[in-house]
């Protein structure tokens, strides 16, 4: 079943959804005019309500995120367990996939400037330094045989762009060597062993590498369809007036996050399953390309696995350098949750705290929302207020200490202890609103089930 049909499938669903019993006996507070006519048309269920959201969260997680190129010895259970795990993680913390997606944004960005700058200046050259035989005739055969055989990448090369350079951070070129996967090659050594004559260019372009992509124009359309239409919904609710739940609240925050990640990885390949081969000339092996069996020893240590696979996925999304616990030239892939450089790390660390702090002012919407108990009420205004401070103090360490260098002792315990507490404030709080958003489905406030009535939008004049 395609992306296409599944999300069809949904939403058929969800129109048959609209037509069972309605849930709204679950509410105390709601009145029995609007429970006993589930079909009418100025009413929407409990179960409108969930589907719409579940709906708009599928778009946001499960299709919205690109993934990097999995490992030719991948299982589908490892590939889907992946993808569920950035699926929960974008429906925990949506700012980590800003993070993720600003790296990868930079990181394609300047790779595709360094390749048509490297080879674009050798292809100038090459062009500008050609004799025309057709001049001459002191030419010898042995001279054109002689040029024709030495390695000219530049001449062929095509001119990259960032769907290139997200291809190349993302796994999409396999080193081959005696006709066996060796690695995936990074941006890095792949510029340097075509430069060497060690591999050819790979010539591969634009259009083929979005041939090879599972997500095209529609099913991104259709994704960012959905995000729209249920934001025009609360936008509209707002302005009649009519009351918004928090797990709609929740949806738009992580709707409004996943809307600016998905514009960074828009040239970004989506699915991919196969890597571009690239064969190895040179009689040499490239044998500094895996991993000593003193790293691979260390990984296979239980504890040690255990530990990585809990903190590295984090780490790598938020550009922590853990790439020599990575599993992944094991299995002839690309880092899993990485595929991304060095490139403006201080710019990628305030759009993401920056990210987070919009994340918890948009659950601020819900400050005024009638709660069942005061205290859920004050529980609901602290960790909006907590999430939206916690990364404050977390882009001040980490920028002080990148501009202090050596702190001493005490300013190194002083930065791991904010960066300790701020993570535990930040996931205390998002743990607290998950669940006061669950409870508050018991009760909901009067008017949350009815719908919005679009003819007052319609411009009508009276005769």
């Amino acid at each position: 079943m395609t992306l296409l049909q599944a999300y069809a499938v949904l939403v058929y669903i969800q129109l048959v959804c609209a037509s069972l019993p309605s849930l709204n006996d679950t509410s105390i507070i709601h009145t029995l005019d609007t429970s006993d006519s589930p079909c009418s048309n100025s009413t929407r269920t409990l179960w409108n309500i969930l589907l719409s959201c579940g709906l708009t969260l599928f778009a946001c997680t499960w299709t919205a995120i690109h993934t990097n190129i999995p490992g030719m010895e991948e299982s589908r259970v490892a590939i889907t367990s992946r993808r569920v795990f950035l699926m929960v993680a974008a429906l925990i913390a949506p700012e980590l996939m800003i993070t993720w997606a600003t790296r990868q944004f930079f990181s394609a960005r300047a790779t595709a400037k360094k390749f048509n700058n490297e080879f674009g200046a050798q292809r100038a050259q090459t062009h500008s330094g050609d004799r025309d035989i057709s001049e001459g005739t002191a030419t010898l055969f042995s001279d054109i045989r002689e040029s024709s055989s030495t390695p000219r990448p530049a001449e062929e090369f095509k001119e990259w762009t960032m769907t290139h350079g997200f291809f190349a951070w993302m796994g999409g070129f396999m080193l081959y060597v005696d006709g066996k996967p060796r690695v995936t090659l990074t941006p890095h050594e792949l510029l340097e062993f075509v430069g060497d004559g060690y591999v050819d260019m790979p010539l591969i372009s634009e259009a083929e590498i979005n041939d090879r992509s599972k997500g095209d124009g529609l099913s991104k359309a259709i994704a960012l369809l959905q995000l729209a239409w249920f934001v025009v919904q609360l936008v509209a609710r707002y302005g009649q007036n009519l009351p918004i739940t928090l797990l709609e609240i929740d949806t738009l925050a992580v709707a409004a996050l996943t809307c600016v990640a998905y514009g960074l990885w828009w040239k970004k390949p989506k699915d991919v399953g196969c890597p571009y081969i690239i064969h190895w000339k040179a009689r040499i092996s490239p044998s500094d390309l895996t991993y000593d069996e003193a790293d691979v020893g260390f990984f296979q240590a239980g504890w040690a696995r255990s530990s990585i696979y809990i903190v590295y996925p984090f780490g790598s999304l938020i550009g922590v350098n853990v790439s020599m616990f990575d599993p992944a030239p094991r299995s002839h892939q690309v880092v899993s949750l990485g595929g991304y450089g060095k490139y403006h790390d201080m710019i990628v660390l305030l759009i993401g705290c920056f990210s987070g702090m919009v994340f918890g002012g948009i659950h601020c919407l819900g400050w005024n929302y009638l709660f069942q108990r005061h205290a859920e009420h004050i529980l609901w205004r602290t960790a909006s207020l907590g999430i939206v401070c916690a990364p404050v103090p977390l882009f001040l360490a980490i920028r002080y200490a990148m501009w202090m260098g050596n702190m001493g002792d005490f300013g190194m315990a002083s930065e791991i202890l904010v960066l300790l507490i701020s993570p535990f404030i930040y996931i205390v709080a998002r743990i607290t609103l998950i669940v006061l958003m669950m409870l508050s489905l018991r009760s909901l406030p009067l008017g949350v089930y009815d719908t919005v009535a679009w003819t007052t939008f319609i411009p009508h004049f009276n005769m």
